[in-house]
């Protein structure tokens, strides 16, 4: 009697250990869930910038740049510097429009004279304002930039690719475009 008495008392009964087994991988399953929701929160703040409507014109005047800045991500930036062809833009050649919110700007960027630039331009309806310092940017609005001379486009340029760099605290952000005459 003794003998069938201590195989009873052996070990965990099967329906113990499977249910252990079973709350583990819920608990491990619970985990990585977390962790994964964390990760993809936390992308959503990463910044998020798309260039589009680059143009660069140019006549014997002087050349004018023009780009629409998209801030996609999920949070504010600031735009520290831009570059065209490598050379970095003084920022009182640069003008600057903030695209209202829930507006959308569907049309193409005009052709502006570089002589325009000047003040406060009205380009399509839009009155832009000179730049000075960092432009701050909230998340989801756009905004276009002119650029007034930048120093390396010439006539000779026409038909040439050019790079236009914009670069925030955290990333670089570059498109090209063929540089078109203003005439």
């Amino acid at each position: 009697m003794r003998s069938s008495r201590c195989k009873s008392r052996k070990g965990l009964a099967q329906v113990v250990t499977t249910l252990m087994l079973l709350a583990f991988s819920i608990l491990l399953s619970g985990v990585a869930i977390y962790y994964s929701l964390n990760i993809v929160s936390v992308r959503l703040q990463t910044e998020d910038v798309r260039l589009t409507k680059q143009e660069i014109w140019v006549n014997s005047s002087g050349a004018v740049g023009a780009v629409m800045v998209q801030n996609l991500g999920g949070k504010d930036l600031l735009i520290d510097k831009i570059e065209v062809r490598g050379v970095e833009q003084v920022w009182t050649t640069v003008w600057f429009f903030r695209v209202a919110e829930g507006t959308s700007v569907s049309d193409a960027l005009n052709v502006t004279h570089y002589d325009n630039l000047t003040g406060s331009p009205t380009i399509d309806g839009r009155q832009y304002t000179q730049g000075s310092s960092d432009l701050p940017l909230a998340s989801g609005r756009d905004m276009i930039l002119y650029i007034k001379g930048p120093d390396n486009v010439a006539v000779q340029d026409i038909g040439t690719t050019i790079s236009i760099s914009l670069f925030t605290m955290n990333a670089q952000y570059v498109t090209e475009c063929n540089v078109k005459s203003a005439t």
